[in-house]
């Protein structure tokens, strides 16, 4: 392992803070992920197999830690500190996965933000603190995301931070009942020498 592996971590930018998705945080990622049904059922993964069981809250959570001790994946919680302080209050879910250690050191990255506050440049300032850790404290080199072509909002994500188009993956992963094709966009970091977060924080809108 040429890279420098740590957990857990905690990563802040302004009012946005991420940090590891905890067993204890079932009750408030179940309200938000149920006030969200409708906005993110079309893009959730699903098991191919026959009765397409999907694992419980505990079970995801007890498998994500699995990969964590294997230096594989860092499961946050996206949540957003109230203006004026007090505790941040979760709004998304971004997980780092597939991490691949040696000559590669490379690894994918998956999000997901509350329907109400998406467009606030949220997803992106997440997306951008957790590839800036990826790259400059554990030293991963490649940080890829893959997107359903019908998924307008998250493709503005990346569109705002400069991923590459990579192209499309055809029957990349079982979504919603499917096989469905993704486009796969990727950084590197060298194409981010002063930093993805500054980058975007640079150019981002005033909201």
């Amino acid at each position: 392992m040429w890279g420098r592996f740590a957990w857990p971590v905690t990563l802040e930018a302004g009012n946005i803070v991420l940090r590891p998705l905890r067993h204890r945080d079932k009750s408030e990622w179940t309200r938000v992920r149920q006030r969200n049904l409708e906005w993110l059922s079309p893009w959730e993964a699903s098991n191919p197999a026959p009765g397409g069981y999907l694992p419980t809250y505990h079970e995801m959570v007890r498998a994500l830690n699995a990969q964590v001790r294997a230096a594989s994946a860092m499961p946050f919680v996206i949540a957003e500190r109230p203006e004026g302080g007090g505790r941040p209050e979760m709004v998304g879910q971004l997980t780092v996965s597939g991490m691949v250690w040696g000559s590669a050191l490379t690894a994918t990255l998956g999000y997901w933000v509350d329907k109400d506050r998406a467009g606030r440049g949220i997803a992106p300032t997440a997306v951008a603190l957790v590839t800036d850790y990826c790259f400059w404290q554990l030293g991963l080199h490649r940080m890829e995301i893959n997107i359903r072509p019908e998924n307008a909002a998250s493709l503005r994500v990346v569109q705002k931070l400069g991923f590459r188009d990579e192209g499309i993956r055809k029957s990349y992963l079982h979504i919603a009942g499917s096989w469905a094709d993704h486009r796969s966009f990727a950084m590197t970091a060298e194409e981010t020498p002063g930093g993805l977060l500054r980058r975007w924080q640079e150019t981002a809108p005033r909201l």
